[in-house]
């Protein structure tokens, strides 16, 4: 591999060690997309809804205010198709 340069005001250096610590939390970030993966697998083996608990996690994420704006827009969505 040849060294890296400054080129056209591109700091070659410092570029190699962003690139490099994305590359790092990349596999950090599969590494922990693994383990999620297996905690719902542990989940579904016990008896549990997965994809329930997924809107779980993901409503837990939400602010109060912006959960509640989302529950009652989906409740008026749903009275103008009659599904409630």
């Amino acid at each position: 591999m040849t060294q890296p340069t400054n080129i056209g005001g591109v700091a070659g250096e410092r570029l190699i060690q962003l690139i490099e610590r994305v590359e790092r939390l990349e596999e950090e970030k599969a590494g922990l997309a693994d383990d999620i993966r297996d905690v719902y697998a542990e989940a579904k083996s016990a008896g549990f809804e997965t994809k329930i608990m997924r809107q779980i996690v993901k409503l837990r994420k939400m602010d109060r205010q912006k959960r509640q704006e989302q529950e009652e827009i989906l409740e008026m969505y749903k009275s103008a198709i009659g599904l409630e």
